[in-house]
């Protein structure tokens, strides 16, 4: 049996195991049951979660999905942010390159965790921004940015407007209406196209 053999016959094998996970999980979404497939930590939650009304906890179910999209752009955007920046301006950017009003922002930010004794965030400043700030960032500082968002920066400043309206319920616990998921699968396109 070839390598090509062995690879093909284990991506079958996970395809086939995905389906039928995909399956499990909808007889279980069906008749409202737990198969006891879950791992034991998350049974464990299951014992308070359980004690949550039913709305809520499909509402948290469908509303997972997109806090997953959201977590994982936002944070690529904060990522993205500092990796050009320093690429343009060096170590120092943060103290250059950002108004003075973000920066007391985010040191009030970091000391209100830091008083809360709560274990702090991030070492990083650009994760106490707002989403609204790290957009003012990118758009005050176009010339590190301007080679990747072909686009211009008014179609920037369009797509990243109408993600921070998108966040709002996102961020505060409230479900997305039927029009807002398709805005929101339709604006994560609009911000991959961004960079084409």
């Amino acid at each position: 049996m070839t390598k090509l053999d062995i690879v093909s016959k284990i991506k079958l094998f996970a395809l086939a195991n995905s389906l039928t996970e995909n399956q499990l999980d909808k007889v279980e979404k069906e008749l409202q049951i737990e198969l006891g497939r879950k791992a034991p930590e998350q049974a464990k939650k299951r014992e308070y979660y359980l004690q949550f009304d039913s709305r809520f906890r499909e509402e948290a179910k469908s509303m997972a999905e997109h806090y997953e999209v959201f977590y994982c752009l936002e944070r690529s955007i904060r990522n993205l942010v500092v990796q050009l920046m320093f690429e343009k301006y060096g170590d120092n950017w943060w103290n250059e390159k950002v108004d003075e009003e973000i920066k007391k922002n985010v040191e009030k930010n970091i000391h209100r965790e830091e008083d809360s004794g709560f274990t702090i965030r991030s070492e990083e400043k650009i994760d106490y921004t707002t989403f609204g700030e790290l957009t003012q960032i990118v758009t005050k500082n176009w010339l590190a940015f301007e080679n990747l968002f072909k686009r211009g920066q008014r179609a920037f400043q369009r797509i990243t407007n109408n993600l921070n309206q998108l966040r709002g319920p996102i961020a505060h616990c409230c479900a997305l209406a039927d029009d807002e998921v398709v805005r929101l699968e339709l604006t994560v396109k609009d911000w991959f196209r961004l960079m084409e």
